[in-house]
């Protein structure tokens, strides 16, 4: 298939020296004598695009070389989720170029303004060549520009969707413990208020000093109890909340079920509560008992709090330990600590995963690039984790190894899963720029090529194996890191 022109195309030609002003206005091909210019816009084919018109959709064959005039072209890629991969404004030197091995558009070529282009087809580049001596020069410098330019948009956008993921995994960690502060904070608000209320009830029962005395007592007796109750299974409280909840009955209590559940949780029994008659009435049990539950719900809540606030501060302490937040870019890394810091940032997927640890004791530091180090981590466990996600087995249980100890004068780090596999005839481009298996959208295939130049930044080797149940990356990073730098 070729490349189609549009149908926008001059039905009039431009004048010659016109085009041959404008190609002096395309920044690699500037200096180029008069004859040479002429001689280009003889041999181009103009075009003229309409805001919207497509000049190329993404996977045509690229045949030719493009002179943008005047306006503005943007190409977009698709395949791995709609994303601006290349901008061409008037001045530029685009599309298929001499010496470059693009073989097909990289995305949707269209005009975002009225475009005016000059078309020159791969057949012509030799005579370009012949004829303009310095061209070669001049293409050269422009795909060495374009190079750089679509490695650094393809690394932001490999980079996005990293922190996407990663604020994702963030999210769902503080979405559970915000949430259970929240509804602790409303129970802790809904028990004050009936605490509150009780209050005078519990006065009107003008109760005497003695059996003001021996509720403290009971009182304190009931929640000694609690450390010989703490760790009964759920069985044995809930066969205690219901022969609360029946010897409640028998005296008549009014709104036994708010009272049974706290007492049962604490341990206390129907023989704790048959001491109660003795020394107050039924009316007065019920005040006692009602406001007893209700300080339990409130210590219960603020104990639920305390909690989540811990769970949120762990977050935000596992989230400076990954980032290195606060810290110099090099300096004395914790390799091990590194690797539990990521498995932290990754908890919400680890759902149903089995983790092993097998961390040799007494692991040096090295001098390194912490954040960096651990972007490695996260490239490597979430591989493994999408790996594991496609076994569909019954009975299969994922399995995550993490192996850290010493060969000769160097760290080796291993990241193994029981997924199915690399096929044999994959494992030599795992780690191949924006080579993915995944589906469109969901990567750029550049995380494992990061993982590889990050590991080689330290003077380290990245390696995988793999088979059947058994895929195994391993990192070696040497302990004496001072001429990495």
């Amino acid at each position: 298939m070729s490349i189609q022109l549009p149908p926008s195309a001059p039905e009039t030609p431009s004048p010659i020296h016109e085009i041959a002003a404008a190609i002096d206005r395309i920044a690699p091909l500037q200096g180029l004598s008069c004859e040479e210019r002429e001689w280009l816009a003889q041999c181009g084919t103009e075009i003229r695009l309409k805001v919207g018109e497509t000049l190329f959709e993404e996977g045509m064959p690229a045949e030719r070389m493009i002179l943008i005039l005047k306006g503005e072209i943007h190409v977009r890629r698709h395949r791995t989720g709609p994303m601006t991969l290349f901008i061409g404004r008037a001045g530029q030197m685009t599309g298929l170029l001499p010496f470059s091995r693009m073989t097909t558009y990289g995305g949707h070529g269209f005009a975002v303004q009225d475009v005016w282009a000059l078309l020159f087809h791969r057949s012509l580049f030799p005579e370009i060549m012949q004829r303009i001596p310095s061209f070669g020069q001049r293409v050269v410098n422009t795909l060495l520009d374009r190079v750089r330019e679509v490695t650094r948009i393809e690394q932001q956008a490999e980079k996005l969707t990293a922190l996407g993921k990663l604020a994702g995994n963030l999210a769902h960690e503080l979405n559970n413990p915000s949430a259970a502060a929240q509804r602790a904070a409303s129970g802790i608000l809904s028990e004050l208020r009936h605490f509150a209320d009780g209050r005078y009830a519990l006065v009107a029962q003008c109760l005497s000093e003695e059996q003001v005395l021996a509720i403290q007592n009971w009182e304190r007796l009931a929640r000694t109890r609690a450390a010989d109750a703490h760790g009964d299974a759920q069985t044995a409280i809930a066969d205690r909340e219901d022969a609360i909840l029946r010897w409640l009955s028998e005296q008549r209590m009014e709104e036994g079920w708010r009272m049974a559940p706290e007492l049962a949780e604490l341990g206390v029994t129907v023989e704790d509560l048959s001491a109660l008659p003795e020394f107050l009435s039924r009316a007065a049990m019920q005040v006692v008992l009602d406001q007893f539950a209700s300080s339990l719900r409130a210590e219960h809540f603020a104990q639920a709090m305390l909690h989540s606030s811990e769970r949120i501060f762990d977050l935000i302490s596992a989230i400076k330990s990954y980032s290195y937040m606060d810290r110099a870019p090099i300096l004395e890394v914790d390799v091990v600590a590194g690797i539990e810091a990521t498995l932290r940032m990754l908890q919400s997927r680890m759902a149903g995963v089995e983790v092993e640890r097998a961390f040799a004791p007494g692991m040096p530091t090295i001098s390194a690039y912490g954040s960096e180090l651990n972007q490695v981590w996260t490239a490597l466990m979430e591989n493994a984790l999408e790996a594991m996600q496609q076994v569909n087995r019954e009975g299969y249980q994922p399995r995550l190894r993490l192996r850290c100890g010493m060969e000769g004068d160097m760290l080796r780090i291993e990241v193994e899963d029981n997924g199915p596999g690399i096929p044999a005839e994959l494992k030599d481009r795992v780690f191949e720029p924006f080579y993915t298996t995944k589906a469109p959208g969901h990567g750029l295939g550049l995380g494992l090529d990061n993982a590889m130049r990050i590991v080689r930044k330290h003077r380290g080797h990245l390696s995988v194996r793999s088979e059947p149940g058994a895929t195994c990356f391993w990192v070696l990073l040497p302990l004496n890191q001072l001429q990495a730098y």
